[in-house]
């Protein structure tokens, strides 16, 4: 502990924004942490000039050596005091890991940009222009209602690569607009939004804008709007899109309208660090409310398994153990059961890059689950649960696992697309698959982006393969007859009813596998 202590040159100590609003020491371009008026007092006064003796004397009789050593350790802990072995703090670093699994490079400062944007920001927070913005966004639903028709061509068929390009370029757009809405808001309310950039979240590229310094506003209805403002101009860009298609039923404006409205929903969801959390944890003014929550929940949990004595975060939140429980299990769902039910088809049908791609998410998914495990039995260890119990309720949760993964049969269907060559309807698969065999049943399907109607069906009638080419419109959704070929495995077919397309999806019906072998198979084909 330094004679003379001194803050950080990166630490600085904010007065609250209004009466009853907390203090605020911040550390950095990105942490913020409340404070009494008490230690706001000594932040201060770490001038680096007094030592500790004169502290005392000017921070009064409430403070006590003891007290006054606590906190110099707590914030010395904290990386709040200057150890000496820094100089004058930089800015934010242009290039930053988060964990998990995320990168952001930082592209521009927008604090001064958005500041000069005041007065035209004041002017689109009035009352008429949020009554125009509700409007246009309740507007969209009706009118895809009213398009029912167009948007269920549009989603049940494949559709042009200009479509795709457009609706990716938009889509890139309004996130970028996501991330100028957040930063926007906090510069109105006198905040200043430190960085903005690209990011890859999760494998995927994204958008973000560091609205950190959110964390100052005093009023816990200016963080929530903060965290909504880029939700709320998705919907109205969905909206106004939803109206424009309107007379015409293009095609990219509803899926557009659609996937820009999907996308919307699932950032307002609280389980996972989006943007419905953020709101969440301002409203209930909770900082670190799902990493607190995550805590309480697995305790419960490992306190039933393992037994032991654990704290909790939470005590005054009666729905903590539920919502901790919601955000440990969504993030499986979300990537495991939803992302893969919806993409995984799509993936497959890029033949081995698609693969690849698959059993990537699949065990990155799986090394997650174990390290969470691991950190369960380590965390019942250390709380005096007995040797013998963790022992005990490993085995037979191994047991049970493997019971399952073996005895429970699940139907095995196998995804691919069919073709019309020479006259003969062929099966075509990105590579072969042992378990297409002759008189298995198959169902022919348009190929739409999100909806699969059934058009036709046939029976295997060889379940020898040759190798050949067909049109990517036979695997994937996307209207380009006769460009773009792609190698594939090539079964014949007896047709039983005779499709109505040249080309789309199939599935082949392979009877049933234990769940194990069926995880397997089905995310992680040892076809390379």
């Amino acid at each position: 502990m330094p004679a003379r202590p001194r803050l950080a040159d990166d630490v600085q100590v904010h007065a609250p924004e209004h009466e009853g609003a907390p203090w605020i020491i911040q550390r950095g371009p990105g942490r913020y942490i409340r404070v009494g008026a008490d230690m706001a007092r000594l932040g201060r006064a770490l001038d680096g000039d007094r030592d500790h003796a004169e502290l005392l004397a000017d921070l009064g009789p409430k403070w006590t050596p003891q007290a006054l050593g606590y906190a110099l350790g707590e914030m010395q802990r904290m990386k709040l005091l200057d150890d000496g072995s820094q100089g004058r703090s930089a800015a934010a670093p242009w290039v930053k890991y988060v964990p998990p699994l995320t990168l952001q490079i930082t592209l521009l400062r927008p604090a001064r940009l958005l500041a000069w944007c005041r007065p035209l920001l004041a002017a689109l927070a009035g009352r008429s222009w949020a009554v125009a913005a509700v409007v246009i966004a309740l507007a969209g639903p009706v009118s895809l209602a009213l398009n029912g028709g167009a948007l269920a061509q549009a989603l049940g068929s494949p559709l042009p690569l200009s479509v795709y390009a457009w609706v990716a370029a938009g889509s890139y757009l309004v996130m970028v607009l996501h991330e100028l809405s957040h930063g926007a808001v906090l510069s109105h309310y006198g905040g200043r939004p430190s960085r903005m950039g690209v990011m890859l979240l999760y494998l995927l590229p994204a958008f973000f804008c560091d609205v950190s310094d959110g964390w100052r506003l005093g009023r816990k209805e200016r963080r929530v709007r903060v965290a909504l403002a880029g939700v709320a101009t998705q919907f109205v860009v969905a909206g106004a899109a939803a109206v424009a298609a309107l007379p015409t039923g293009e095609a990219a404006l509803l899926v557009f309208s659609v996937v820009t409205y999907a996308s919307g929903l699932l950032n307002l969801l609280p389980f996972v660090k989006l943007d419905g959390y953020l709101a969440l944890m301002s409203h209930l003014d909770i900082s670190d409310l799902r990493k607190r929550a995550m805590a309480d929940a697995r305790r419960v949990v490992t306190r039933l398994l393992f037994g032991g004595s654990y704290p909790v975060e939470l005590p005054g939140l009666r729905w903590a153990v539920p919502y901790g429980l919601a955000c440990l299990v969504f993030p499986v769902y979300l990537v495991g059961v939803l992302a893969l039910s919806l993409w995984g088809e799509l993936l497959r049908g890029l033949g081995l890059l698609g693969t690849v791609v698959i059993a990537v998410v699949v065990l990155l998914l799986a090394g997650r689950l174990l390290v969470g495990f691991l950190l369960t039995v380590q965390e019942a260890r250390t709380s005096g649960a007995p040797v013998w119990r963790i022992g005990g309720v490993i085995a037979a949760l191994a047991c049970g696992l493997t019971a399952v993964l073996m005895t429970v049969q699940v139907p095995y269907v196998i995804s691919g697309g069919y073709h019309y060559r020479q006259g003969q309807l062929e099966l075509v698969v990105p590579g072969g698959d042992e378990a297409i065999t002759r008189g298995a049943q198959v169902r022919l399907l348009r190929n739409g982006v999100v909806l699969r109607e059934q058009v036709g069906s046939a029976v295997v009638a060889s379940a020898t393969a040759s190798s050949t080419t067909a049109p990517v419109s036979a695997l994937l959704p996307i209207r380009a007859e006769g460009t773009l070929p792609m190698t594939v495995s090539a079964y014949p077919l007896t047709v039983r009813e005779t499709p109505g397309e040249r080309s789309g999806a199939a599935r082949v019906d392979a009877g049933s596998r234990p769940l194990g072998e069926w995880l397997v198979a089905t995310y992680l084909p040892l076809t390379w």
